[in-house]
């Protein structure tokens, strides 16, 4: 079971929850978005003289000499195929989260200008959901990812009915997303599904918006995983 802690924005937050040993850190790159890597009142690395800030890489050297370092994913919205590409040489991606109205067709141009990038397509879960939606991205998509359908793009802090997933039969791994918290460990342990991966969490361990409780997301990892971190 992987673990993914998406909204990340502050270095030493940053610090703090890669030391839990969580697989993959989110970075939003969607504007509109209150964890907007480069909102202008929030800037992401200014004044950081350990980073590049030309490039504002995310090769975080701070955090000292680590064996471990998790891969980064970069969440966007609708956005230009340029503009992802930059962010993916600029903050050397692993993953590219798609979270808007992208089409396969933009999906496959994406991996083919990126090869060495993973491609995570979501979709967003209401009270119901077609899975055909899903198939035409199966051979573009590496992840699949399924969130609550609310009013934003993402971190509404609320769960949609997981059962809806049992009707999905596709090939494509995927990441369970919504308003997962601490309290979801049992739930999460029992919903069972072939090609369930991993789950994407964010809101529900938050003190403010982009700032990650520590302690609360190690013992969500030690205990849906069984690591010692």
């Amino acid at each position: 079971m992987k673990v993914k802690v998406c909204g990340m924005r502050d270095p030493k937050n940053i610090a703090e929850i890669v030391k839990t040993g969580v697989d993959i850190l989110g970075f939003i790159f969607f504007e509109k978005s209150k964890r907007f890597i480069g909102k202008p009142d929030m800037p992401y690395f200014k004044n950081m003289g350990y980073l590049n800030e030309e490039l504002q890489r995310i090769n975080m050297p701070y955090l000292g000499d680590m064996a471990y370092y998790p891969q980064k994913a970069g969440v966007f919205v609708n956005a230009e195929k340029q503009y992802v590409n930059r962010k993916i040489a600029d903050y050397q991606l692993d993953y590219v989260q798609l979270h808007g109205d992208e089409s396969p067709e933009y999906c496959a141009t994406i991996k083919a200008e990126n090869p060495q990038v993973k491609i995570i397509k979501v979709f967003s879960v209401g009270v119901s959901f077609d899975f055909v939606k899903t198939e035409k991205y199966e051979k573009v998509a590496d992840l699949f990812l399924f969130d609550t359908k609310g009013k934003e793009r993402g971190g509404n802090g609320f769960k949609f009915n997981w059962e809806i997933l049992q009707e999905y039969k596709g090939e494509t791994p995927f990441l369970l997303s919504g308003g997962i918290s601490l309290e979801d460990v049992e739930a999460i342990k029992t919903f069972q599904h072939p090609k369930l991966w991993g789950v994407d969490i964010n809101s529900g361990f938050e003190s403010a918006p982009a700032m990650k409780k520590a302690k609360e997301v190690q013992q969500f990892i030690v205990e849906m995983t069984h690591r010692s971190v």
